[in-house]
């Protein structure tokens, strides 16, 4: 199935799409007592080569020079991010074609320092915090009740996740067991193929998305939508990200909620 995308970017500025270090998912019986934990940023990913960053779509963001001025020349990888539940306003803000002052309201959060030798805390140690450029503070994790309570206060939070990482390997790239996510929910995409009239308060609006996955099936998404995407919605084709919380009976996603439109770089 060929997707169709309504998010039209004017960034026309290309390099080289970096490798980077990939996540699976966190399964229980994983022990990972003596690894690192972080907050997962729900924010854009950017790789700073040195001298310009690159979405990890291989596109360059067009940057203030404020915004990179501290930066140093080796090689970043990390977050933009403004805060919790921002994620539409950091899109609006990255994805213009020329700097402008919008970049004074979002950081550039680091979590990984690529060809560095050591381990990673040696790596981020090379890493000296300014105005836009923070380290994602890294906590040991002591055993699984500690993971559990810290995974527990990013949600409760509106943070996104967690991420473990075992500390002690050199970097590398891709995926592997030793880098992993953790969510109390499961996301996955979906395109947008028709709309459902809204009721009651959202009279004359739209009341949920007819929404095609990858498998073919549809469901339909109403939750989490704002007032003003029920106004305006998404085009037909859009590719949306959505949470869900297990699988019903008939194997649909249970209790689907609208995250974002899928940002494309």
């Amino acid at each position: 199935m060929k997707y169709f995308f309504s998010l039209i970017l004017s960034v026309v500025l290309f390099a080289d799409k970096p490798e980077l270090l990939l996540l699976e998912t966190y399964s229980d019986d994983k022990n990972v007592t003596g690894w690192y934990m972080s907050e997962k940023l729900d924010g854009i990913r950017a790789y700073w080569d040195g001298n310009k960053l690159i979405s990890r779509g291989g596109n360059e963001f067009a940057t203030p020079e404020f915004f990179t001025k501290e930066f140093p020349k080796h090689k970043l990888d990390g977050e933009l991010w403004s805060k919790r539940e921002d994620f539409a306003n950091i899109v609006s803000i990255v994805n213009q074609d020329k700097p402008h002052d919008g970049w004074k309201n979002i950081t550039y959060n680091v979590f990984e320092v690529p060809e560095i030798d050591g381990n990673l805390t040696t790596r981020l140690s090379n890493v000296t915090e300014g105005r836009y450029l923070k380290l994602i503070p890294q906590i040991k994790v002591s055993n699984k009740e500690h993971l559990n309570q810290f995974a527990k206060e990013v949600e409760a939070k509106g943070g996104e996740g967690v991420v473990v990482r075992d500390a002690t390997l050199p970097y590398y790239v891709g995926r592997t067991q030793d880098a992993l996510k953790i969510k109390s929910y499961i996301d996955d995409e979906c395109e947008i193929v028709g709309y459902n009239k809204g009721s009651g308060k959202y009279e004359g609006m739209v009341g949920s998305f007819s929404c095609r996955m990858k498998d073919m099936k549809i469901i339909k998404i109403g939750s989490g939508l704002s007032e003003a995407q029920r106004a305006v919605p998404p085009s037909v084709g859009t590719i949306i990200t959505f949470k869900y919380y297990g699988l019903t009976s008939k194997g649909n996603p249970r209790f689907p909620i609208f995250l974002r439109e899928r940002n494309e770089r």
